[in-house]
This record gives C-alpha cells, sequence and structure tokens, in this order.
C-alpha cells in the first residue's frame, strides 16, 4: 500500500508470538547476564547464591516482569506515554527510564566494537595474542601457550601475559589515567561505524525488521553457548570444576553485600525499570495471553542462565580469559571467530532493542510529527549519530576509564532499583493492583495469582527499598583494576549520570503538583487519574451497564411518583 505524504502512519505489531519472546530474549539475555551471573555465584558462596537469587525472582522478578509486559499491552504506549495514561503523576519514571535506555546505548555498543576488532583478528595465520613478538608486547611479556603453563609463580607475578598486552596495549591503547584522553584508536573507530550501521539497517523499518532480525540474533548465540557447553564439560576435570564453583557456602548467607548483589543481578538480568518490556509488549495484540507466557519466560530463561553458567565464567572471560584458552586449543581460529560472533550477537540483539525502545517511546511522546512517512529513518539516524559523537572519547587512550565511568554510576543497579520502587508504588496503590488484575484477566482470561497482588502493593516496594539503601550504605567509589583511583571531578560526573534518573521521579512529580490548577487535593486525585479512554475491561462494562439501569430505574420510579 502505498503511503501518502503526510499521514500518520499505523504504530505495527509483532508479526507473531514468536517475535516477541525473541525480542524479549535478545534485551534480556545479553553479555552481562552471560558472564555476569555465574561470576556473581562463584563470589557469593556458590550454590548458595541460588536462595537469595530464587527470593528476588519470586518477590521482585516475576511481578514485576508481568507488570510491565501487561502496562504496554494494555495500553498500547511506549515508556512515556503509558505512565501519562495510567498515573500521570509517575510520568518521571517513564522519562528516567528512557535516560538510561539513552546512557546505555551511549556506551554498550563499544564493547561490540571490542568484539568485531577480536573476530577480524581472528582470521590470521597465528591469533595475534598468542604471541610476545610484536610491537605493542613488553620486556615483561610471557605467552602462556608456548610455555605450557610451566611457568613458575614468581614468573607469572612478574610478568604480564600476551593476551593481557593485546587487550590493554593493542586493543585499549590504555592511557594512565581519565586525565590522559590521548588519540582515537581509529581501527575500534571503524569497528565502531561497522557496529551502528548493522544496528541502523536492523530497526529502521521499526517492529516489522526487528521482529525478522531476532529470529537469528537471539537464537545462534544459545547454538554457540550449547557448543561450549559440550565442548566444556568435555575437558578434563570439567566435573571437579563445576562442584569447586557450585559447591554452597551456607555462611556468606548471613552476609548482606550477597543479597544485595542478588537483587541488582534480578533487576538486571530482567531489564527491569527502563520500560522495555513495556514497549515490547505494547506490540502485543490486546488479547495475547501475556500472564502464561511471562511464567514460562521466566522459569526458562532462568534455567538458561544457570544450565550455560559453566560455559561461560567471569566479567574478564570475553577479551581475556577465553583469547588465552583458545590459543590452547586446536584450530584456534575457528575457536576464536566462533566465540566472538557468539559475542557480537548476543550485544547486538540487546543494543538494537534497547535502541527501539527508545525510539518507540520518544515517537509515542510525538506520534503526529514522527509517525509519518520517512520520518521515524531520519531520527533514527539522528540518534545513532548523538550515539556515536558522544561516545568518540570512549575510543580514545582514556576511553576505557570513560566507559567504566558510565558503567557503574549511569547504568547502575541502584538506578534502577529506585525507579522500581515508586513503579511498584504507583501501579500497586495509585492506578490499583486490583484494577491491573482486573485488566490482565480482560487480555488474558485468567485472573494472575493473589501473590502479585501481594507483592505489587507490598513486597516488591519493601524489598527493592531495602535493597536500594543498602546500595547507598555499601557504596565504595570506583576503582580501575583495583588500584587507580579516579579524581574527584570524575566522582562528581559519576554521581551527576546516576542522579539525573534519580531526580527525575520526583522532580516531574513536585513539578505537575505546582502547574496543575486547583486545590492540593483535586490535584493529586487529578494527577493519579488513569487516562478515561483506556480500553473498558468486561468487568467495567458490566458495572457500567448496571450503573445505567440503576439510573434508569431511579427515573422510572421518579416519573411514577409525579
Amino acid at each position: 500500500m502505498k503511503k501518502i505524504k503526510g499521514q500518520i502512519e499505523e504504530r505495527g505489531s509483532w508479526g507473531s508470538k514468536t517475535e516477541f519472546i525473541l525480542a524479549v530474549a535478545g534485551i534480556v539475555i545479553g553479555l552481562g547476564n552471560v558472564w555476569r551471573f555465574p561470576y556473581l555465584c562463584y563470589k557469593n558462596g556458590g550454590g548458595a547464591f541460588l536462595i537469595p537469587y530464587l527470593v528476588f525472582v519470586v518477590t521482585c522478578g516475576v511481578p514485576l516482569f508481568l507488570l510491565e509486559t501487561a502496562m504496554g499491552q494494555y495500553t498500547q504506549e511506549g515508556g512515556i506515554t503509558c505512565w501519562r495514561r495510567l498515573c500521570p503523576l509517575a510520568e518521571g519514571i517513564g522519562y528516567a527510564g528512557q535516560l538510561i535506555i539513552l546512557y546505555s546505548c551511549m556506551y554498550y555498543i563499544i564493547i561490540l566494537a571490542w568484539a568485531l576488532f577480536y573476530f577480524i583478528s581472528s582470521f590470521s595465520s597465528q591469533l595475534p595474542w598468542d604471541s610476545c613478538d610484536n610491537t605493542w608486547n613488553t620486556a615483561d611479556c610471557v605467552n602462556l601457550a608456548a610455555n605450557n603453563l610451566t611457568l613458575n609463580r614468581t614468573m607469572l607475578i612478574n610478568s604480564t601475559t600476551s593476551v593481557t598486552e593485546f587487550w590493554r596495549n593493542r586493543v585499549l591503547v590504555l592511557s594512565d589515567g581519565i586525565e590522559q584522553v590521548g588519540k582515537i584508536n581509529w581501527e575500534i573507530l571503524l569497528c565502531l561505524i561497522v557496529m551502528w550501521i548493522i544496528c541502523y539497517f536492523c530497526i529502521w523499518k521499526g517492529v516489522k525488521s526487528t521482529g525478522k532480525v531476532v529470529y537469528f540474533t537471539a537464537t545462534f548465540p544459545y547454538v554457540m553457548l550449547l557448543v561450549l557447553l559440550i565442548r566444556g564439560l568435555t575437558l578434563p576435570g570439567a566435573l571437579q570444576g563445576i562442584v569447586f564453583y557450585l559447591y554452597p557456602e551456607p555462611a556468606r548467607l548471613f552476609d548482606p553485600q550477597v543479597w544485595m548483589e542478588a537483587g541488582a543481578q534480578i533487576f538486571f538480568s530482567y531489564a527491569l525499570g527502563t520500560a522495555s518490556l513495556t514497549v515490547l509488549g505494547s506490540y502485543n495484540k490486546y488479547n495475547n495471553n501475556c500472564y502464561r507466557l511471562v511464567q514460562y519466560y521466566c522459569i526458562i530463561s532462568s534455567i538458561f542462565w544457570y544450565l550455560f553458567q559453566s560455559s561461560v565464567f567471569g566479567p574478564g572471560l570475553a577479551f581475556i580469559a577465553y583469547p588465552q584458552a583458545v590459543a590452547m586449543m586446536p584450530c584456534p581460529q575457528l575457536w576464536a571467530a566462533c566465540f566472538f560472533i557468539m559475542i557480537i550477537l548476543l550485544g547486538l540483539d540487546t543494543q538494537f532493542v534497547a535502541m527501539e525502545v527508545f525510539m518507540t517511546s520518544v515517537m509515542d511522546l510525538y506520534p503526529m510529527v514522527l509517525r509519518k512517512a520517512r520520518r521515524r529513518e531520519i531520527f533514527l539516524l539522528l540518534f545513532c549519530l548523538f550515539c556515536f559523537f558522544s561516545q568518540l572519547v570512549m575510543v580514545t587512550e582514556g576511553g576505557m576509564y570513560v566507559f567504566q565511568l558510565f558503567d557503574y554510576y549511569a547504568c547502575s543497579g541502584a538506578c534502577l532499583l529506585f525507579l522500581c520502587v515508586f513503579e511498584s508504588l504507583a501501579m500497586g496503590w495509585s492506578f490499583g493492583a486490583e484494577r491491573m488484575f482486573d485488566v490482565i484477566e480482560d487480555m488474558t482470561n485468567s485472573r494472575p495469582n493473589y501473590i502479585f497482588m501481594l507483592c505489587w502493593k507490598y513486597l516488591t516496594p519493601l524489598v527493592s527499598l531495602v535493597s536500594f539503601v543498602c546500595s547507598l550504605v555499601k557504596y565504595k567509589p570506583l576503582t580501575f583494576n583495583r588500584w587507580y583511583v579516579y579524581p574527584d571531578w570524575a566522582y562528581a560526573l559519576g554521581w551527576l549520570l546516576a542522579l539525573s534518573s534519580i531526580l527525575l521521579v520526583p522532580a516531574w512529580a513536585l513539578g505537575q503538583l505546582i502547574v496543575v490548577k486547583g486545590s492540593l487535593k483535586q490535584r493529586w486525585h487529578h494527577l493519579c487519574s488513569p487516562d478515561k479512554n483506556l480500553p473498558v475491561t468486561c468487568k467495567q462494562q458490566t458495572e457500567i451497564q448496571e450503573n445505567t439501569l440503576i439510573r434508569e430505574m431511579e427515573v422510572l420510579v421518579k416519573c411514577d411518583t409525579s
């Protein structure tokens, strides 16, 4: 059908339920989960870590997963306008979530540029990190693969592996601090440009193109993870390694830090707080059974994380540990290429779905301007260019220090916890948990378990608030590799990034209370009332018909008496 110039385009929807499931998998099961969950599991008591993890899954993860998905499906709106229709007072949560998404788009894709550089480097007769004879190597370089692990402990302490030197001196070209920005690494810059071009064309046509791309980007990494899992289990000592890794330490359960990290991991794992699930759910049809889908998805995804944690382990794996491992394998180029294409696809899926979330939220905010022929493509191009030029500093010699600043402050777990406290309070009390139950029942023909209402009103805000306070109490300033301490101005910048999203919530609420006319009670009531044009549930229709019938009967009685 030919588009008419100036005509408002339809919002669109998923072509099938599978597209929605794969899109959710793309943003939920990303690079952070692949190596962060097993690292935290090992660090915080092995198998014992699963206890606080499951507690947070039940009290926060699954309830908020269902809530955010249902909010989008019910309103058919993005991450900002859904709050405008459900609870205008809490619209600041939507703006804050999109600001965090913007921050993540500005730094996350750098990882993909690094991975692409490693992938290209894999197509060489000898892996460049498997040698100490390169221009970037130092006199302290040692090749573990060549020495066949026969080096003594003293020599290892006083030396640097060839893999580490390739990462620090070739890829990062790391300076001595954030104050020394240095030159741009043009090879990484070219890789970054390539990744932005791929991301642009993955989503430039909206949900129609996104829904098709995820069929490949969200499934291939699972195949590679399965291959790595099988390969790892067949290596000598695999069973002993798994036992050592998962051996429970019950004493760690009394450490508040363990519970705090388990809670933060849930919010990362389920992509909560940023309205990502809300936007993806908004492209579902109204009668899609999101309740059953959310239950199945949360169970299956948790099993996948637990199953594949044995194949990918530790936050330093992607660019140090695994390159070292493949250098010792037969056909190292093949294993390296397979691993880094998996890393690229995992991150690519998360990146372009996050971009789609931001694009949808802004376009729903200004549909008359942006939802016209070719407007989306132009706006997406401007968004990509803005993010690209904003992150140029991250491909310099001091870029890694800036990257860590964004990761530690701008997109921290504390920011997500804060947003989820007010999200659950706004929906559980202002909009009403009972009303939300009616909405979900109307959409899915099944009423959720009462535990969800209990969580939305009490458990989720309480647990999130306690975790948020604990994260502030246990706060430690960011350091790089445990030796570099950032200057004071860098810490101030980090806190500015963190507070920019956190303060949006109370600032928006206060601003609306000031702007709206009427008494304080009237303003509060108006800002906490949902849009009257929201879809009417069957229960509401029955109540309207009953009230209409009662009024008609009252009129008839008055007429008879007169």
